[in-house]
């Protein structure tokens, strides 16, 4: 097992969720007027299935959730918590966002009608170019072992699997085990982000991932 050990990363950076487009994707800020599409998102049991948050189930959860977890950012210097939005009509199905913490944990979510389709990488891969322009050193991310399509997706950011630890997961009260993977922007892949490692008694690498 490769030299571990904890680094700070720093935010350098003063922007707040500037708007990105891709080929198919427009990745803005949400607003007051998402209430319903965050709704549809976060209210589907599948969706929320590997979420760390119970599904919504009336409409005014997603108006707190909107406030507390989006519109609630974006008034502090280099946030990124987006909307991932088709070009054709702007409505979110989606978001990609990083957490204002030192793990710097990259999370997203899709509408099931679109899984599959390489949305969220498309998005994801803005956000992450985003990201290191705004002057981060690394990021992170971690998947439930039982959801490899998320790990597929880290893989195609570019995120080199580090390790893997055993959370009984809150809210839900679950156990759960998660892999955790990391992209150090400037080279030094010997970089890992240790917390997960050293909250977790159970924790260990698994040989067979990439």
């Amino acid at each position: 097992m490769e030299k571990r050990y904890r680094v700070r990363g720093e935010r350098m950076g003063s922007d707040s969720t500037p708007k990105l487009e891709t080929e198919r994707l427009i990745l803005r800020k949400f607003t007051n007027n998402d209430v319903q599409p965050l709704f549809d998102i976060l209210s589907d049991p599948q969706v929320n299935t590997f979420l760390p948050w119970y599904r919504l189930k009336e409409i005014g959860e997603a108006e707190s959730f909107l406030q507390e977890r989006f519109l609630a950012y974006y008034e502090k210097p280099s946030t990124y918590r987006y909307a991932i939005c088709l070009k054709k009509n702007n409505i979110p199905i989606g978001y990609v966002w990083l957490a204002d913490d030192e793990s710097h944990d990259l999370g997203f979510g899709l509408k099931k009608e679109f899984w599959n389709k390489g949305i969220v990488t498309e998005g994801a891969r803005a956000v992450v170019k985003q990201i290191k322009r705004g002057g981060y050193i690394y990021i992170t991310a971690t998947h439930d072992r039982d959801n490899p399509q998320s790990g597929a997706v880290m893989q195609k950011l570019g995120m080199q699997y580090k390790y893997s630890y055993i959370e009984q997961w809150q809210p839900k009260d679950i156990e759960v085990t998660f892999r955790m993977y990391q992209l150090n922007f400037d080279g030094n892949n010997a970089r890992t982000y240790m917390q997960y490692w050293e909250r977790y008694k159970n924790h260990f690498a698994e040989d067979d991932v990439r």
